[in-house]
């Protein structure tokens, strides 16, 4: 079990409660200072009734697309947590790289992530001392926990590696379900840097109709098409992820649930044609209520 609990983390949590896992389209790194961008109400808002119960989680594990390696990776980090402005050379404005989120590291979360891992053959796991959050671990984070109290652990994806092999890994990391230990995904539904598009106009039909594809597979439980998601039908695949690192988080977060999960969208919104659907995996043993989906621009 994880022992470094988040401050008030003891009073909420059940020991029967099984937590759901997620995926976080985290979109444009303005997040964390745009307040026209919808998903950004979404994301401060969506605590504590997004969470089962309120409960808060002992620790997160955050699978996040901006953390390729090889072979998978874990984050071991003592003390706080440093904060990584990977913005790939995009100008943005200079309050974004004055932002900290210190979050405290959770080594611990990382040594049982690296033992599930290597137990389910997918090692060996490299233990990283020095690697702080990224953005697509901190953006979203620092919306949802103001406080940077809730201790984090990173897990990088596998860009060489195909859907089903991030799904299967998920599925070696669903114990930590039972053990209070909220796993995220933080990638994008859709993601397409060279062709952004227009700022205030609709989504392309590219954006759109691979959108609405993985939404519908999704809904449906048809979790084998979303695995072999380029040979599945999808629409338009290759345009909405030249690169498929921000689709892992999904098939982790996915796995991680447990065979028979159901999906439920929780957010929905447009910025450009990057889309910012994010969805909730409800595991067999979860019965907690999920408010209303937030949609906006969509």
């Amino acid at each position: 079990m994880i022992n470094s609990l988040h401050p008030h983390a003891e009073a909420k949590r059940s020991l029967s409660l099984t937590m759901d896992t997620y995926f976080l389209s985290h979109g444009s790194p303005r997040l964390s200072i745009d307040d026209t961008i919808p998903a950004r109400r979404f994301f401060q808002s969506w605590l504590p009734a997004g969470i089962a119960g309120g409960h808060v989680p002992r620790a997160i594990l955050m699978v996040s697309a901006h953390w390729e390696t090889a072979a998978p990776a874990v984050s071991v980090v003592h003390g706080s947590n440093g904060t990584i402005y990977d913005f790939l050379g995009i100008p943005f404005p200079e309050p974004m790289y004055q932002i900290k989120y210190p979050a405290p590291g959770a080594p611990e979360l990382a040594k049982r992530t690296k033992g599930l891992l290597e137990q389910a053959g997918f090692g060996p796991v490299e233990e990283d001392a020095g690697r702080g959050l990224d953005h697509g671990a901190w953006v979203p984070l620092m919306l949802m926990y103001p406080a940077a109290d809730v201790p984090v652990c990173q897990l990088s994806v596998q860009p060489g590696r195909d859907a089903a092999y991030h799904y299967d890994l998920g599925r070696s990391l669903a114990p930590l379900r039972e053990e209070g230990v909220l796993v995220l995904g933080s990638g994008a539904a859709t993601h397409n840097l060279s062709r952004r598009g227009v700022l205030g106009s609709p989504p392309a039909e590219w954006a759109a109709g691979f959108d609405a594809w993985l939404r519908d597979e999704l809904l449906d439980g048809r979790h084998d098409d979303v695995k072999r998601w380029r040979k599945a039908a999808a629409p338009h695949a290759e345009l909405a992820h030249p690169r498929p690192d921000h689709l892992y988080p999904l098939h982790v977060a996915l796995g991680a649930a447990g065979d028979g999960a159901r999906a439920e969208l929780i957010h929905h919104s447009w910025t450009r044609n990057l889309s910012y659907a994010s969805y909730r995996f409800t595991t067999a043993r979860s019965s907690s209520p999920e408010r209303t989906p937030a949609t906006a621009g969509s």
